[in-house]
């Protein structure tokens, strides 16, 4: 298949390239770079002003957009969130709207953050109630945009990422880093939950949406097994054979990061439901076990 990819060069869309390979696809990656070399033979830089050239794209992905966990939340940054996630969809939908040919499918990341916060609650993709912090109201507006594909007739998913684990891209390097120097331990109250998923799981069930024609709508692209932060805090410990027990109090936390600081003192309870019910496989269901292959 031919595949058009936004965000090639960031944390998800690179591993996702080297899938898409493994499988023998070629693919186009946007990018805004004119320095970008071709890597491989099925892959080829595209510059977005060039996306008219292109001809039959059997699947749009577009994992673009300003990361959430980089620099403190100002109003700026906030904006540049939510602007770079908007433009960049837009700029998608206007090419899909375009083409002579469309594509089979239109696979548009997207975020748990769209549920919002809670203790208590468990959502999954039958959840039609956002949030009402900035990452919810972030997460409708993204949506929408991409809706716009759905209503061309083009199944059109939207992969609601949790935490995505890496070995040393993403969140998890963070949170490892206290206990490499023995002093991690929970953050927050610890009861929060942090719906999490292996980078393999997370890319694999990406691939599978793109063969799998039922599977349209919000996609939960989370393990099926969350777990609260204090349980990854211990897990971590317990991997890396280092002590759990130097809390970071909550209000430590906002005042270091401000309201950036919700990515991690808060969270929600997210489970894969439409993953699980068109049978995807979990490699790494298991916290501890995605912990262990990823640290060890």
């Amino acid at each position: 298949m031919n595949v058009l990819l936004a965000g090639g060069t960031g944390f998800v869309g690179k591993h996702l390239t080297n899938a898409l390979l493994k499988e023998n696809h070629t693919i186009y990656i946007l990018t805004r770079n004119k320095s970008s070399k071709e890597a491989h033979t099925n892959v080829h830089y595209i510059q977005w002003e060039e996306l008219h050239t292109l001809s039959t794209i059997h699947v749009v992905v577009n994992v673009a957009g300003d990361p959430l966990n980089e620099g403190r939340w100002t109003e700026a940054k906030k904006a540049r969130i939510l602007s770079s996630r908007l433009q960049t969809t837009q700029q998608l939908v206007s090419f899909v709207e375009k083409a002579e040919t469309k594509p089979d499918v239109f696979i548009n990341a997207s975020a748990v953050g769209f549920y919002g916060t809670s203790l208590t609650h468990t959502f999954t993709e039958d959840t039609d109630v956002s949030g009402h912090d900035f990452l919810a109201r972030t997460v409708v507006a993204w949506e929408k945009e991409a809706t716009k594909v759905k209503k061309m007739g083009i199944r059109t998913v939207f992969a609601r990422f949790g935490v995505i684990f890496g070995r040393d891209e993403g969140a998890l390097p963070r949170i490892v880093l206290p206990y490499r120097f023995f002093v991690g331990g929970t953050i927050g109250s610890g009861k929060q939950w942090v719906s999490w998923i292996h980078i393999n799981d997370a890319v694999n069930l990406l691939l599978y949406a793109m063969d799998h024609e039922k599977i349209e709508g919000p996609l939960n692209v989370t393990a099926p097994y969350p777990a609260t932060m204090k349980q990854v805090g211990q897990s971590i410990g317990a991997v890396l054979s280092r002590p759990h027990w130097l809390p970071v109090p909550r209000a430590c936390l906002q005042l270091l990061l401000g309201e950036m600081s919700t990515l991690v003192i808060d969270g929600q309870k997210v489970l894969p439901k439409k993953a699980l019910t068109h049978g995807f496989t979990f490699q790494y269901p298991h916290v501890k076990d995605a912990l262990q292959h990823l640290l060890e």
